[in-house]
């Protein structure tokens, strides 16, 4: 870890820069370490408050079951668990009947056609790389084909974990209209035999997630292959997909297609008010334990001349130094950061992820302003500057051609109940 800081140091010194942050924030939308940390500085301490407000409350629940013991780290998702299922009484098991991944599927193509008049036709005459994939021919408004999509969404043996979209084939006109291949990637556990494979709603949202990628790849109308889809800022490309959750999470949604899988019985009407109530249930955790890994990335590539750095020290002095609750952990420990060391993609740049909530929680609130969620004048708006546009423009630029204005980041303290 120490040599990698020196060295990112001394490579951004060589291209004229005063630390590696200025460097790989350069072209990024926010532009300069000042703004990454303007943003994570004003969203810390009211989620830090109501962090500690949620340590009392997790404190009193130790009290009450006989505990003498003060609450720490090891302990906060076992008892925010108890006090979630005592508040809101959501069992995965409960919800899982409601979410068949087959339903999930169908409600992110039918999000995709009402914004942006898509059509997704299944094609079974393509040999794929392997048997569980799908693929699906996208058909444009005007009935023209637009892109193939493929779907792998089983866990297997030979398979890499996580979730993710890539392209086999980027959008480009150098060399005539050249149509996409995009491919979305979960690891979702397969059911048995002649069974529904049943998401939780992490899960749902993972699915939602990753189709927002896709149709940024999808819809890519760009003459110039490096500039199509996703190959945005860092702090940009979270945008899209992250936006595209939110239309889970409408009762518009949820009612057409959360039923269940055996009677087709529609999701009661109280699950989904306690669902959303739950969703902002232990966010103060949630925003500290992320807020400050990025913080501690930030300031540790800030430093202008490293040299031997000890990064565990660093990292040590770096959460007191911001009154790190004692009882939570960073979300990332410097030894297990792999976003920031394993490569140089979110290295400085882990902020992005929060830059990119703002970003979402703002722009969705343009389509609850208006009255109509799948708003038409907006979503053309959104295809045109954002999804179809790729990195021909700047983002900020291209966030202001969407919305009107610049994103304000109280929306992200609305959305998570930090207000």
């Amino acid at each position: 870890m120490s040599e990698t800081v020196r060295l990112r140091a001394e490579r951004a010194r060589l291209m004229g820069f005063p630390s590696y942050a200025h460097f790989r924030l350069a072209d990024a939308m926010a532009k300069t370490p000042e703004a990454a940390l303007a943003l994570l500085k004003s969203i810390w301490a009211p989620a830090r408050a109501q962090a500690l407000r949620e340590a009392a409350e997790l404190q009193a629940a130790i009290a009450a079951e006989g505990g003498n013991f003060e609450l720490r780290a090891w302990d906060w998702r076992y008892y925010a668990e108890k006090r979630r299922k005592a508040l809101y009484d959501i069992d995965e098991s409960e919800l899982k009947p409601y979410l068949p991944l087959e339903a999930m599927i169908a409600a992110a193509f039918d999000v995709a056609h009402r914004l942006f008049g898509l059509t997704f036709v299944e094609r079974r005459d393509i040999a794929l790389y392997h048997a569980d994939a799908r693929a699906w021919t996208v058909v444009g408004r005007g009935g023209e084909p637009i892109a193939l999509f493929i779907g792998d969404y089983f866990a297997r043996a030979s398979k890499h974990s996580g979730a993710w979209m890539s392209s086999f084939r980027d959008q480009q006109k150098l060399d005539g209209a050249v149509l996409p291949i995009i491919v979305n990637v979960t690891n979702f556990a397969r059911a048995g035999a002649g069974e529904a494979c049943l998401l939780g709603i992490d899960e749902a949202h993972t699915l939602f997630h990753e189709f927002g990628h896709a149709l940024h790849g999808i819809l890519s109308d760009v003459a110039y292959p490096l500039l199509a889809g996703t190959h945005v800022a860092t702090d940009f490309v979270e945008f899209p997909s992250q936006l595209y959750e939110h239309w889970l999470d409408r009762p518009e949604t949820l009612r057409a297609f959360a039923r269940h899988h055996e009677t087709g019985e529609a999701i009661p009407e109280a699950l989904i008010e306690r669902l959303h109530a739950a969703r902002r249930f232990n966010q103060g955790f949630a925003t500290v334990e992320f807020t400050a890994s990025a913080l501690v990335d930030m300031e540790l590539h800030l430093q202008g001349d490293p040299g031997a750095i000890d990064v565990a020290a660093f990292e040590t002095r770096e959460l007191a130094a911001i009154g790190m609750p004692a009882a939570i952990a960073p979300r990332h420990s410097a030894p297990h950061f792999q976003h920031i060391f394993s490569g140089d993609g979110y290295s400085a740049g882990y902020y992005s992820y929060l830059w990119s909530e703002i970003l979402d929680a703002d722009g969705f609130e343009a389509f609850e302003e208006s009255g109509d969620v799948f708003d038409p004048a907006l979503a053309a708006r959104l295809e045109r500057f954002v999804y179809s546009a790729g990195n021909s423009r700047e983002p900020d630029a291209a966030y202001r051609a969407f919305r009107g204005r610049d994103p304000e980041p109280d929306a992200l303290l609305r959305k998570r109940g930090l207000a």
